[in-house]
């Protein structure tokens, strides 16, 4: 007998939270039959297991009635006794507008979940399909064709995307909502031929191609990605370590030259954007034409920027480093974490601001010990100012006392080649 849908919703929830499931959820509902569909299968499953729901709808503002369909989610959740927010995303015609919704959008839930650790989304079986094709007409390798995992960590590491639908269809989802009449909008850019999705979606049914299908080979393209991530995960733990300059991390990460050269070119090619995100704390990972260019520099014994980092290719080590100029501009309150992964803290320093030491700082510092770090890499590290006075500077013991962590957004290098 086949499970109803509400039953094997119940099964997904508990293979991705159980068995001790968290006392709060987020869901990301924007309105449309997918996301109505989520609120409606997580109210009845809450309800059983006790688990919190709050329910955050980003108006990206782009077209009339967004702000009706927010209210209308609004009321929805009023009705079933749910905390709801409505949160606003402005776009700054800057880049492409779908990849910049979708980032804001992660950005404007990461402030709004507060201790939720967990959000879901409502992406189903045919947005795997239709993303399997996209990224096949872009010329995606294996990680690009591979289906979206249904859960994995968040830019910034802090909290975790869930979705519980992947295995589920657009149909099945509106002939649930439709019979227990649980109100939902039809967005028309789902319709606009404009979006890529739309064009994609469109040529499916023009050439009757079966989305399962599309489906299950994102699932083996993923299979595939896991297998490769194992095969970099076991080279990097004999070829890489954290640089240390004296008593201290420097943020720069080693590669042995000669295990790279040595080992397959998809396995160096992981290696090296996971080294350039992990230093750069980046969320993803450079253009594939431009890491290839600086892998061939780098085995050639050259060197290279990209993603805000240098790499720079020695006698036995590549160094993957942080570059100044991408840092040149950040700072943060002593206390807050600086650059993705410094948190600087002390009784003394409180009230003032970290930024990177820089060739002012430099300049300040005086007479330095013999295990200072070089120039280059003391400029792109952290340091205590006053305004432009420099306070502190923890690697030639500059200053008072306090405390400075390394604390990569990623983890250990190794452990971020993993898809989590």
């Amino acid at each position: 007998m086949t499970d109803s849908l509400a039953e094997r919703f119940a099964g997904h929830m508990g293979r991705l939270l159980g068995p001790d499931f968290p006392s709060q959820i987020g869901l990301a509902v924007s309105g449309g039959g997918d996301s109505m569909a989520m609120l409606a299968l997580c109210h009845d499953w809450a309800r059983v297991f006790g688990v919190g729901l709050h329910v955050v709808t980003i108006d990206h503002g782009l077209r009339e009635g967004s702000a009706t369909e927010a209210r209308m989610v609004a009321r929805e959740c009023a009705a079933l006794g749910h905390r709801h927010d409505v949160l606003h995303w402005h776009w700054d015609r800057q880049g492409n507008l779908q990849d910049a919704a979708r980032r804001g959008r992660l950005s404007l839930i990461d402030g709004w979940r507060g201790e939720v650790g967990h959000v879901l989304f409502a992406h189903t079986r045919d947005d795997v399909a239709e993303t399997l094709l996209m990224r096949l007409a872009r010329g995606s390798g294996v990680d690009g064709l591979s289906a979206m995992a249904d859960r994995h960590r968040a830019p910034g590491g802090q909290w975790q995307v869930i979705r519980p639908l992947l295995s589920e269809t657009r149909a099945d989802l509106r002939h649930y909502i439709d019979t227990l009449r649980v109100p939902y909008v039809d967005d028309p850019s789902n319709d606009d031929p404009a979006f890529e999705r739309v064009r994609i979606r469109q040529a499916i049914e023009t050439l009757g191609l079966d989305r399962g299908a599309l489906a299950d080979t994102a699932a083996r393209m993923a299979r595939a990605r896991r297998a490769l991530e194992a095969r970099a995960v076991e080279v990097a733990r004999d070829a890489t370590r954290a640089e240390s300059v004296g008593r201290f991390y420097s943020g720069a990460l080693l590669i042995d030259r000669d295990v790279l050269a040595d080992t397959d070119r998809d396995t160096q090619l992981r290696l090296l954007s996971g080294a350039l995100q992990w230093v750069a704390s980046a969320p993803y990972r450079p253009r594939e034409a431009a890491l290839t260019d600086l892998l061939d520099r780098l085995l050639a014994g050259g060197s290279g920027t990209l993603h805000g980092c240098r790499a720079v290719a020695g006698r036995e080590q590549i160094r993957v480093a942080r570059e100044y100029a991408a840092v040149k501009g950040v700072s943060a309150p002593v206390g807050a974490l600086w650059d993705g992964r410094w948190h600087v803290h002390g009784d003394e320093i409180t009230g003032l601001t970290v930024r990177a030491l820089g060739p002012g700082g430099w300049q300040q510092l005086g007479e330095r010990p013999a295990d200072a770090p070089p120039h280059e890499t003391a400029i792109t590290l952290p340091a205590v100012f006053d305004g432009d006075r420099l306070i502190a500077f923890r690697p030639t013991s500059f200053g008072p006392a306090h405390v400075v962590e390394f604390r990569p957004s990623r983890g250990a290098f190794a452990q971020s080649l993993e898809s989590r």
